[in-house]
């Protein structure tokens, strides 16, 4: 199992132990996911530390100054 970080602007969009799925988007050298319907968007990975998977279960949610720190699970 992979866990990943994503930041949400707004509350409320998802849920702990929601399944959600990923848009992959590349730029440049790198790549960057979306959790549908846009809620939330990930940083950038190399190439070697693509999210292979589209499918996740949301594992936590916290709050921060910028919004909300969202964690993923995914199978690889």
């Amino acid at each position: 199992m992979r866990q990943e970080h994503f930041t949400m602007v707004r509350g409320g969009q998802i849920e702990i132990g929601q399944e959600v799925e990923i848009t992959e988007f590349q730029t440049n050298m790198n790549f960057a996911y979306i959790i549908e319907p846009a809620v939330a968007m990930s940083g950038c990975y190399p190439a070697r530390e693509r999210i292979q998977s589209r499918k996740g279960v949301i594992k936590d949610i916290s709050e921060t100054l910028m919004g909300f720190d969202v964690i993923a699970e995914f199978e690889k």
